[in-house]
């Protein structure tokens, strides 16, 4: 969970377009390598044995939290399942590589977190209708989704979690507590905003299981109160729910190659002015920067702007320089495209597109913008473009 791993509970929105160097790098000796994974195995050992409890000890309020923990780990997981897959060299058959393939499994898993969120916020529910509303429990039992809810109690006095749930809930507790420090020493040492937010991500997700502990304990030891572990697991759903969904909806703009983030963007045009200025100094410049992730890799395109007469071969000599100062200063950069246009064009990436045929009557009515003749009756001359390497040089 890196630097862009916003969090806020209570508001606990999940980015998970974060920075993996420690998750995924081979150096096990390194401390921050080793207590980033010390901490993916703990998480996920503690929500499965959080989610075994909440069913054994009835605990709506675990349970949720289990799920919970498991809708951080999404990106965690589906990163470590599919690296070895997502990095490999581009083929002719997928020719910008396979990092997709990241995104289709951080789209199924989250998928099926959000939907055990949601059932877990249905149960909640029901348990709290047998409780209060006796009359609706009875007419949800004869609707599908609810009809298995889970419960092992037969009457009022008998609602409400096991007190051995509270255990699991303070252990939880602990186990975050001591992540956080672990791993903020670490960060200092290190100077680590990556690791500094995975420690902060410890001790912000030790507060779902502080909820589920005060909701257990409360509706063991107040009298009549057995109604507050399903709220407390129908809050902690709402959560899962929020964070399923923000995890959905990563993985499914990815998947529709929306633009890269902002920050990043800015990032590589710093980076690609610096390097046009010492390799091409002022005849060369910057013109625009735009991009898509793909997995862990981002796949960017650099448009340069660049005096008429330059040759092909200056263009390709340019465009090595640049992508290569890029691509080492950038980690995840595993695609440099560079376009070059003249001084006068402006920066669009989209001209490149062809333009559909919207009806035949539309195109019959500008099938003569194709023929537009200047006045001295010749065609208007289109950019035309050569093409290099991965480098378009256009002349107008």
């Amino acid at each position: 969970m890196g630097a862009d791993h916003a969090r806020g509970h209570a508001g606990h929105s999940h980015h998970h377009h974060h920075d993996t160097t420690y998750l995924t790098s081979t150096n096990k000796s390194d401390p921050g390598v080793r207590i980033t994974r010390i901490g993916l195995y703990v998480n996920l050992g503690m929500a499965i044995a959080k989610g075994v409890g909440g069913y054994v000890f009835n605990s709506q309020a675990l349970t949720a939290d289990a799920v919970h923990a498991l809708t951080d780990l999404v990106s965690d997981i589906t990163t470590l399942a599919t690296i070895s897959y997502s990095l490999k060299a581009a083929t002719p058959r997928f020719p910008f590589g396979y990092g997709k393939v990241e995104s289709l499994g951080a789209l199924g898993v989250s998928g099926l977190l959000l939907s055990g969120g949601i059932m877990i916020g249905l149960q909640a529910i029901m348990a709290l209708s047998q409780q209060f509303f006796p009359e609706l429990a009875h007419f949800l039992s004869h609707i599908a989704i609810f009809g298995h809810s889970h419960s092992h109690g037969h009457g009022p006095e008998d609602f409400g979690p096991n007190i051995n749930a509270a255990w699991l809930a303070a252990g939880s507790i602990i186990i975050k507590e001591w992540l956080y420090r672990a791993t903020m020493k670490i960060a200092k040492q290190k100077k680590s905003s990556v690791l500094a937010s995975n420690a902060y991500h410890h001790r912000v997700d030790s507060l779902t299981s502080f909820v589920a502990l005060f909701v257990v304990i409360m509706s063991r030891w107040i009298e009549n109160a057995a109604w507050l572990d399903p709220v407390g697991g129908l809050i902690l759903s709402g959560m899962v729910v929020q964070a399923g969904w923000t995890n959905t909806k990563s993985a499914l703009f990815e998947l529709a190659d929306v633009g890269m983030e902002t920050d990043m963007k800015k990032k590589i045009s710093e980076t690609a002015s610096l390097a046009l200025r010492e390799y091409a100094g002022e005849d060369v410049k910057l013109r625009g920067v735009q991009g898509i992730k793909s997995g862990q890799n981002l796949l960017v395109e650099i448009e340069v702007s660049a005096p008429g007469g330059i040759t092909l071969g200056r263009a390709n000599d340019i465009e090595d320089f640049l992508r290569h100062k890029v691509a080492s200063k950038i980690r995840a950069v595993r695609r440099v495209h560079v376009r070059f246009t003249t001084d006068e064009e402006h920066a669009a990436f989209t001209d490149e597109f062809v333009a559909g045929r919207l009806s035949d009557s539309e195109d019959d009515g500008h099938a003569h913008e194709l023929h537009n003749h200047d006045s001295d009756g010749h065609l208007d001359r289109r950019t035309m473009s050569r093409q290099g390497n991965g480098s378009t040089v256009k002349h107008r």
